[in-house]
Order: structure tokens, then C-alpha cells, then sequence
């Protein structure tokens, strides 16, 4: 007995750490059993005797442990290292879990790494919070007439100076280029190639305005925009190091723009890509009084021209409300000067007028626009899939501690508290959960340039990091915290509840209870999450086989795209009608080419131009087109069939009666059913220009711009004719709507190198004619579909992983179920019970909980969430009863196939040996 009791005091003195005497106190409990059992005591009183013998020295380390809390470091650390060894025991469950959460964890930092990117990051500027935007929406690229209703976003230069002038609020009042362009460029005196690269034209004060300081060289001053003021630009750091390798001389050397002489003053600052995110950041910012000598565009002073965003840095203690109604007083002002609100038509429009002061710290927000509702939805699909992922991980806690239920019960019987055990556990599900989430950092980092690759691709230049920020750090690890608290208290708080007297058992006894009731929920819940993503997925792939399947009416085969920009080459209006019979003739000299086509712009591309139209003799019928200039071979090469009349010739030349030939949705809308256009004439509305252009020609309705863009009416024009209302204007060096900016090729085979033929071709012409954008047809028209095709992936992917992860989480409770009923399937076996009777009792089970997730939540969630994805897919209303079936159904043979397995197993059970027990 004193021995006894002198070895309890020596645990309760000793300065060994608990791993230490853990083991210590497990070997003597044993050796004690084995000393009682030699004497001849039956084992299960030995077991007990030994316990009381040691009862008391866990409790007094608990009691030790609450009377000291200085300690709780030392015990926290003690604690993750109990977890780190448990977990290095049972290396399966260990590396299923990590890899089940991180996917969960790494899908969802994947998608908040876009989020945080597009939606919530600020530019890289001084002082964001403090800037202001005049309009709230990404309007492009020039606009002129009477919006409505009058929200406008879009200003003439004359507006922005004005508002520079009369609104004293601003600190700096900066504008911007509203459409990114591209320039030709080459550095003087060096053997580089012209080349085409990104550019804005932003005024004086811009890089001002946002507080920005140069990498070298000096930034824009307002001296440098003023008219006759010497050409310079300033270079992107991006551009500088991947085209320059940082060198020093770049600045103040002498590069040539669109054919100018234009001097680079510096380097922007590293970091800065602009005002707006864009997968094409400019590669050079000029000036705005330089788009007339560098571009030849004469709307930079035309009051009735629209075409730049403006921000400004309000000074501090402005109310933002009262400045809202000066802008408006003098936003209306400046409108009402111009011909457009002067008119008697435009005087009405005039009170509607409004702009919105909107935040500017992220700029100017074309992107979030494009992908908000896109980001938004596939945070709540990652945000599911985690949501199953830790059900999985609940349910294998939840098994896991089945399987530890005598370690506990032995714990407790030794004087371990319920808060004690409950808090080692809870620190094993958060160790787990913590080597999860840094598991899913690199899932993260991969998923993110996978997504990067989907909704850019061939982009080079998108500012967003794959490489997780700290913002995406600290969303991981809240992840990974919250998911090991939330999913990880309920399976420890049921483990510890163990009996003490366990502990005095011999041995441990199958039981016939089966999964328990938390387990068999969660395994409903991943059901129906499963089912969910299933139907969203099979919804998003029946409207992208919808919008693939739609007839455009034109032939892609062996057709080939080249951008090129020929004003940017130094030709002016009156010489690009000896520039385009000069490409005829040189590219049809090829061997192998067809057909050239030359045209404002290409069908796919995101491109329009528009404008007011009026048949002759119809004043009350006016509506709006959109118009392109195109060759007289355009036509085929687009593979756009005539259906009345002729297509344009070589007769329809710059001296010839104006001509156009229009499309079938034309006709519909202005011609009454049977009429025959043919020879009727049609303009601008007004008497003076509603008959400038003779119909000669019906084609059919092809797509432009949109696949879905309906009822696209629209006409076209010989590509080197004026228009009337433009000559009555001024001389033709002032029209540049005469600019072609694409080549269509169509080859009478599939052609490798089409490309560079079409670079050595222009090249050859004049060298500074380079190939801005180079496509084939087919690429074009997938272009279209990009973030169709984006969310449509991921969604299958998101569901292929929760259905995957819902039949893992239902294999695992039905073996689990199965092992807790050994005993009593080897007694109905012993009574006579067929293997398929046994089958069918384990499937029955097993389909019944994966009925209950379809039926009673997966299916009415589905039929509810579908209706808020409706805006995003293509001809849908409401869910399809053929998508949900099929989605139904994969569930269902998932989960016969998950429970099949254990049930087979169930049926090979032999009744002897599933009688036996210690």
C-alpha cells in the first residue's frame, strides 16, 4: 500500500513533461494489472484495482493545472504536440482530412484572391478614400447625343475643364481616355521592330492627382498638355523591366509614336497599372492634346463628344451631397451650350441630366462591373463545397472518437474533466484544420492561375497576383480557424462524454447502434448540398450548349483575323484608299488565299458603332443602327450570304453615288412586310440627310458583337466611300471614320502560318504597318463565350468534387455502420439470413438517408437558388425537369456505389468470428 501511494506522489511531483508521464502512467497501470492477474485475480478486477490505484493523479494535474495559469502556454504547446504525434499515428485519417479541407479551404481562398483583386482592392495611390469619380458606371469609348435615362459617365474635354474651372472642392480634378487604345512604338536609333503596345491619353495633373511619385525621370506636369506643347510620354514600370530590363537611359530617349518623335520623361511608379483594372494595361501614357497629332482624331475639342472619365482628390471636410448638386448644376451647364441639348428636341432631355459622385479609390471600375455577379456566385459555390468538405471532416472526428472511446474513458476514470479532454480534442481538430488551411494555400495559389488562365485567356499583362496577399493570408487562416472550432466542438464534446466504466472492460464489444443520429444528418446535409451544385452545374452546361449551338450565320472554316491600325502608321484619310487595293493585291498573291476582306471591324469582336437612322419619306419611323465599313470581298469571307440586290464592287468607289447594303433585321424594322428596298434611300434622321445612302443589297442577319444581341439592325458602307453628312462637313483628312482596323483572310486550307505571312506582308508594305491582334475566326467567336465557358467549368468542377466528397462521407458512416453492427449481423447470419438479406438491410440504410438530402432539402433548395442564376444563363426560366433528373439520378448511383461497397462486405461476414469478443 505505502508503495503504492509513494509512486502516486512521484507523478504528482515529478517535473517531467504530461507526454512523459502519460507513458509513464499508462506502463504502470498495465504493470500493476499484470502484477494483480499473477496472483491469480481475474483480469477485470485486476484492471479496476489498478485504476483506483492511480484514480487520483489526472485530477490533481487538472486541479494543478486551473490553480496555475501561467502555465496555459506551456500546456497549449503541450497540447498541439499530443495533437501532432495523434495525428502522425493515424497517417489515413491525418491525410484524408487535410486533403478533403484543403481543397474546401483552397477553393475558397482561390476565389476570394479574384475577389480581393477585382471587387475589393484600391489602386495603389495616395490617400484612395479621398478621391471621387464623376459617374458611376463604364461607359465606352465615344458617345455623342441624348442619353436616357440621363445618368452620365462619359464627358467632352470641354466639360472637364469646365469642371476644373468652377468646382473649387477638388484638390486635383484629373480626366482620363475612356476606351484603352494602341499605338505603334519603337525606340529610335535601335534595331526594334515597330510594334503595337497599350496606351491612355490622361491629362496633366493625372499621375497628380493620385500622389504618385516617378520611378526615374519626372511624371506629367500641366505644361506637357497644352497644344503645340513637345510630344512625351511616360512608360510603365512593367513595360520598363520586361521590354527594357530596367535600363536608366529608356528616360529621355526618343521613341516613335504612330510614326512621331515622342520623348520618354519617366518611368511610372512600380506597382501602377493604370486607373482601372484591365488585362491590358497601357504600356504608355500620352498626353490628351497629343490625340490629334498622334492619332489624327479631331473629337478631342468637339463639345458634343463624349469620351473621358474623370477623377478628382475632394479636399478635406467637403459634404459630398452639396457637391453632388454643384456638379450637376454644372454638368448641365456645359450641356446645355452644345447643339445636341440646344435643339429643340434636346431641351426636354436637358432637366434629366444627372452624374453620380461615386468612390474612386479603385478606379474606374470596368472589370468589377463585368465580373461581379460572376465572383459572387462562385464565392457561394466554394462556400458550399467547403460547407461538405467539413461535414466529411465532422463525420471522421465524429468516427475517430468512436474508435478512442476507451483512451477516454480511461482518461476520465483517472480523474481527467469533461472542459479538459473536450479542450485536447478541439485542439487536435484545430491543429488539423490549421495544417489544412496551409495545405490549401497552394491549392490556392494553383487554383488561382487556373482561373486567371480561364478568364483571361492569352492575357500577358492582368495586374492580379496569384501568389496569396495578405489579405488572402489572413482569409485562410480565419477559414481554417472557424472551420476547426465550428466542426470540430461537437464530435470532441460528444467523444469526451465517456464512461468510466469502460475503462474497467476488458475488451471493447461491437454494438448494434449504428451511425449516430449527428452522423447520418450530416450525411443528409452533403446530399443535398451535392444535389444542389449538381442541378447548377447541369443548368450552366445546357445554356452554354444553348449560346454554342446558336446559328451566327457565318463560317468560320479556314478563316483568319488580322488587326492592324493604319492611321497609327502615319496614313492619313485621303491614302488609305491606295493602302487597301495595295493589301488586296499583295495578300491575294499568296498562294493559298482566297478572299481579303477589309472592314472597320469584325463581327465577334467586342466592337460597335452607331447611330440615328431614317428612311426617306418616312419621317415619323427612326431608330437606331449599327454601321461598318467593309471591301468588296468582306461579305465572303465572313461567309455573310446575300439575300436581294448586289454586295458592294469595284464600281462602288470615293467619286460613286453613295451606296449600302443592309440586313434582313434592317428591312424588318423600316419596310413594311413584301416591300422591296432595293433602290429606297435612307440617312441620318432630318430632312437634309435621310436620303444620303442608296439600298442596294439584303443580307442575311449574321452576328456582331453578341450572339444573343436580337433584332441587330444594321448596314453597311464601301469601305474607302464618305459619308455625305461627313464631306458636307469638311475636307476628307479630318474623316476618320475612313480607318480600317481588320483583315479577313480566307485560305483555301487550313494554314499554320497565316500569322507570319501577314506580319512579313504588311511589314513589307511599310514597316511601320505592324499586326496589332492576330486571331483565327473560330478563337474570335470562342472569345465571345469566355466567361460563359469560365463559370460553366467551374461550377462542373465545384460539383464533381462535392458529389465526390458527399459518396466518400457516405462510404465512411455505412463501413462504419457495418463495423458497429458486426455482432449483430453475424447473429442474423447464425439465424439464417441471406447475404443479399443483409445487402438490402445495409443499402436500405444507406439510400434512405441519401433519399431524405434529395428529397425533404436538395431538391426545393435547388428549385429555389436556380431562380437567382436565371439573369446569368440563356434562355432559362426556372429549373429544368431534364437537368434535375439527371442530376437525381448521378446522386443516386453515387451513393448505391458508395453503399454497395460496405454492404458486400456486410454479406461476407463469417457468423463465427463475428461472435467472438475478448
Amino acid at each position: 500500500m505505502l508503495k503504492e501511494w509513494l509512486t502516486r506522489l512521484r507523478f504528482l511531483i515529478s517535473p517531467k513533461p504530461h507526454r512523459e508521464i502519460d507513458d509513464e502512467l499508462q506502463f504502470h497501470i498495465e504493470r500493476q494489472v499484470q502484477e494483480y492477474v499473477a496472483t491469480g485475480m481475474p483480469q477485470h478486477e485486476a484492471r479496476r484495482k489498478a485504476v483506483v490505484a492511480f484514480g487520483g493523479i489526472e485530477s490533481a494535474r487538472a486541479q494543478t493545472h486551473e490553480q496555475r495559469p501561467s502555465i496555459f502556454l506551456g500546456t497549449l504547446l503541450q497540447d498541439v504536440s499530443y495533437a501532432l504525434r495523434q495525428l502522425r499515428k493515424s497517417r489515413g485519417f491525418t491525410v484524408t482530412a487535410v486533403l478533403t479541407l484543403a481543397l474546401g479551404i483552397g477553393a475558397n481562398a482561390a476565389i476570394f484572391t479574384l475577389v480581393n483583386a477585382i471587387l475589393l482592392k484600391n489602386l495603389p495611390v495616395v490617400d484612395p478614400a479621398n478621391l471621387i469619380r464623376i459617374g458611376d458606371n463604364s461607359e465606352c469609348c465615344v458617345d455623342s447625343g441624348i442619353q436616357d435615362p440621363g445618368d452620365y459617365a462619359l464627358f467632352s474635354t470641354d466639360t472637364w475643364q469646365q469642371l476644373q474651372k468652377n468646382a473649387p472642392e477638388f484638390e486635383e480634378l484629373a480626366a482620363m481616355q475612356s476606351g484603352l487604345g494602341t499605338v505603334i512604338a519603337r525606340r529610335d536609333k535601335t534595331q526594334e521592330a515597330a510594334r503595337s503596345v497599350a496606351s491612355e491619353f490622361v491629362s496633366g495633373n493625372y499621375f497628380r492627382t493620385f500622389g504618385l511619385q516617378p520611378r526615374i525621370g519626372r511624371l506629367f506636369t500641366d505644361a506637357d498638355n497644352v497644344i503645340g506643347a513637345p510630344l512625351v510620354a511616360v512608360m510603365s514600370y512593367n513595360t520598363w523591366q520586361n521590354n527594357y530590363a530596367g535600363d536608366p537611359s529608356v528616360v529621355g530617349s526618343i521613341f516613335w509614336i504612330n510614326t512621331k518623335a515622342v520623348i520618354i520623361t519617366g518611368i511610372a511608379p512600380k506597382g501602377f497599372f493604370g486607373d482601372r483594372l484591365s488585362s491590358s494595361p497601357p504600356d504608355f501614357y500620352l498626353p490628351i492634346e497629343t490625340v490629334p497629332v498622334l492619332t489624327n482624331r479631331t473629337f478631342v475639342h468637339e463639345p458634343e463628344q463624349r469620351w473621358l472619365y474623370i477623377i478628382g482628390r475632394v479636399k478635406p471636410g467637403v459634404a459630398i451631397a452639396p457637391l453632388r448638386a454643384k456638379i450637376n448644376e454644372l454638368v448641365r451647364q456645359s450641356f446645355a451650350a452644345t447643339t445636341t441639348f440646344s435643339s429643340e428636341l434636346g431641351k426636354p432631355y436637358l432637366a434629366k441630366v444627372s452624374v453620380t459622385l461615386s468612390p474612386g479609390g479603385a478606379g474606374i471600375q470596368e472589370m468589377q462591373d463585368d465580373y461581379a455577379s460572376k465572383l459572387k456566385l462562385l464565392m457561394w459555390i466554394s462556400g458550399l463545397v467547403l460547407l461538405i468538405a467539413c461535414a466529411n471532416i465532422a463525420n471522421l472526428l465524429l468516427v475517430r472518437g468512436m474508435n478512442r472511446h476507451e483512451e477516454m474513458s480511461i482518461r476520465t476514470a483517472l480523474g481527467a474533466m469533461r472542459t479538459r479532454i473536450v479542450r485536447q480534442l478541439l485542439t487536435e481538430s484545430l491543429v488539423l484544420s490549421m495544417i489544412s488551411g496551409m495545405a490549401g494555400l497552394i491549392v490556392a495559389y494553383a487554383g488561382t492561375r487556373m482561373l486567371l488562365a480561364m478568364a483571361f485567356p492569352g492575357a500577358q499583362g492582368v495586374p492580379i497576383d496569384a501568389r496569396p496577399s495578405g489579405m488572402v493570408l489572413a482569409f485562410a487562416f480565419g477559414v481554417s480557424l472557424l472551420t476547426g472550432i465550428l466542426f470540430g466542438v461537437v464530435p470532441a464534446w460528444i467523444t469526451s462524454n465517456a464512461d468510466p466504466a469502460d475503462a474497467l472492460r476488458s475488451g471493447s464489444r461491437a454494438t448494434t447502434s449504428g451511425a449516430s443520429l449527428l452522423q447520418r444528418s450530416l450525411i443528409v446535409l452533403q446530399s443535398a448540398l451535392a444535389l444542389v451544385l449538381l442541378v447548377g452545374a447541369g443548368m450552366f452546361i445546357q445554356s452554354l450548349n444553348k449560346l454554342r449551338n446558336i446559328d451566327l450565320k457565318l463560317n468560320a472554316t479556314n478563316r483568319y483575323i488580322v488587326h492592324f491600325n493604319p492611321q497609327a502608321a502615319g496614313y492619313s484619310p485621303a491614302q488609305v484608299e491606295a493602302l487597301y487595293r495595295t493589301i488586296e493585291d499583295r495578300f491575294h498573291a499568296i498562294p493559298g488565299i482566297r478572299k481579303v476582306g477589309i472592314s472597320s471591324y469584325t463581327p465577334m469582336e467586342a466592337n460597335n458603332m452607331g447611330r440615328g437612322v431614317q428612311i426617306q419619306g418616312q419621317p415619323d419611323l427612326q431608330d437606331g443602327a449599327s454601321w461598318l465599313r467593309t471591301s468588296s470581298e468582306y461579305f465572303d469571307s465572313v461567309g455573310t450570304h446575300i439575300l436581294m440586290g448586289r454586295v458592294f464592287t469595284a464600281r462602288d468607289t470615293s467619286t460613286s453615288p453613295s451606296v449600302a447594303v443592309v440586313n434582313q433585321s434592317f428591312v424588318n424594322r423600316f419596310f413594311k412586310l413584301g416591300e422591296n428596298p432595293i433602290g429606297r434611300h435612307f440617312g441620318s434622321p432630318g430632312p437634309q440627310t435621310s436620303g444620303d445612302f442608296e439600298i442596294i443589297g439584303v443580307v442575311e442577319d449574321t452576328a456582331y458583337n453578341s450572339a444573343t444581341w436580337k433584332d441587330h439592325h444594321m448596314y453597311f458602307l464601301p469601305l474607302t466611300q464618305r459619308d455625305p453628312k461627313s464631306a458636307r462637313k469638311g475636307p476628307i483628312d479630318g474623316d476618320t471614320s475612313l480607318y480600317a482596323e481588320a483583315i479577313v483572310l480566307q485560305t483555301d486550307r487550313p494554314m499554320d502560318n497565316v500569322q507570319s505571312l501577314a506580319r512579313q506582308t504588311l511589314a513589307a508594305i511599310n514597316p511601320n504597318l505592324s499586326v496589332v491582334k492576330f486571331q483565327t475566326f473560330d478563337e474570335q467567336i470562342a472569345d465571345r463565350f469566355t466567361e460563359d465557358r469560365m463559370i460553366t467549368r467551374l461550377m462542373t468542377l465545384f460539383s464533381i468534387v462535392a458529389l465526390l466528397l458527399a459518396t466518400l462521407g457516405l462510404y465512411g458512416v455505412t463501413a462504419y455502420t457495418v463495423t458497429r453492427r458486426t455482432s449483430e449481423i453475424g447473429i442474423r447470419m447464425a439465424l439464417g439470413a441471406s447475404r443479399g438479406s443483409v445487402v438490402g438491410m445495409i443499402m436500405r440504410g444507406a439510400m434512405l438517408q441519401t433519399a431524405i438530402g434529395l428529397a425533404a432539402i436538395g431538391i426545393p433548395v435547388a428549385w429555389f437558388c436556380v431562380r437567382y442564376i436565371e439573369s446569368q444563363l440563356y434562355e432559362s426560366k426556372g429549373i429544368s425537369l431534364a437537368v434535375l433528373t439527371i442530376a437525381t439520378l448521378t446522386l443516386t448511383a453515387a451513393a448505391t456505389a458508395a453503399g454497395l461497397i460496405p454492404a458486400r462486405r456486410a454479406a461476407s461476414t463469417n457468423p463465427s468470428q463475428a461472435l467472438r469478443t475478448e
